[in-house]
């Protein structure tokens, strides 16, 4: 009886960790339609940046950690700096969330050599992992009055053209 049990638990076991694996992948589409797919170790060995929020309300106030959002965009070769002119001044980027909520950035309010403005692509909150209704990743724009744009359970970064 045991050994019957056995080969379906592993299985079983095998299917969740591939299925845990890839929710906490994040595809990043570059302006060619190139995509790259960057695990959680990936974004997670990025240098951390951590934030404290709290200027709209006592219950929103919290510190996250994650990565700069220009860093993960680095990382699946999406050019920045020197770079960024001309026509890809009209590029965005597209932030797409599991339940299909969908934000967009102009490119320079990325770029440092534009805008100061912080970014950041968290995976912890008050030094915890981020629960399934937040997670695995989250935009965070601190510096914002409102908190439209801090997309919940990331799974697309995707540089597009405006036409």
């Amino acid at each position: 009886m045991r050994s019957r049990l056995f080969v379906p638990a592993i299985l079983l076991a095998l299917t969740l960790h591939t299925a845990l694996a890839s929710a906490q992948q994040l595809t990043v589409q570059d302006e060619s339609g190139k995509k790259t797919v960057l695990t959680a170790p990936e974004i997670e060995g990025l240098p951390r940046v951590k934030v404290t929020t709290g200027a709209f309300s006592a219950a929103a106030a919290a510190t996250f950690e994650g990565v700069a959002l220009r860093a993960v965009l680095e990382k699946a070769g999406v050019g920045l700096g020197e770079t960024l002119k001309g026509k890809r001044m009209a590029s965005c980027l597209l932030v797409e969330a599991t339940d299909g909520y969908r934000v967009v950035i102009a490119l320079p309010e990325i770029d440092p050599a534009f805008n100061d403005k912080q970014m950041v692509l968290a995976f912890l909150k008050d030094g915890k992992r981020l629960n399934d209704k937040e997670g695995p990743y989250r935009l965070v724009i601190p510096d914002e009055k409102r908190m439209a744009r801090w997309v919940r359970q990331v799974t697309t970064l995707r540089i597009v053209d405006v036409q």
